[in-house]
């Protein structure tokens, strides 16, 4: 890189463009880095829990992937009818398999838990 004081303006530019540039890939690979990163913590977290008989469950309280902060969606009240892991709170928008299950003449009640 050139001294700068000595650089005219089209050369000024061009710099900032190669630096921004730079800048960008860096980044880049900085936010896949974090990535691949999280995601060999989750297997190493989990194997370790694993070799101790725990699981992410155990040791988070079914709250593995929540963010700190994050607002409440509330305990569920409501389970679909087939899918059990298909849940809603009551608050909110209900969710579309809720309103089919009411419009195809089921009771909330016969949903509830």
């Amino acid at each position: 890189m050139a001294k700068l004081e000595k650089m005219n303006r089209d050369d000024l530019e061009r710099e900032k463009r190669e630096a921004e540039a730079r800048l960008a890939e860096i980044e880049k690979a900085q936010s896949e880095y974090d990535g691949r990163r999280v995601k060999e913590l989750r297997v190493e977290i989990t194997e370790m829990l694993q070799r101790e008989g725990y699981s992410i469950d155990d040791v988070f309280g079914g709250r593995a992937g929540k963010r700190a902060g994050r607002a409440s969606k509330g305990r569920a009240k409501y389970r679909h009818p087939e899918n059990p892991e298909k849940t809603w709170s009551g608050r909110g928008r209900q969710p579309q398999w809720y309103k089919d299950a009411v419009d195809g003449g089921m009771a909330p009640e016969e949903l509830a838990i």
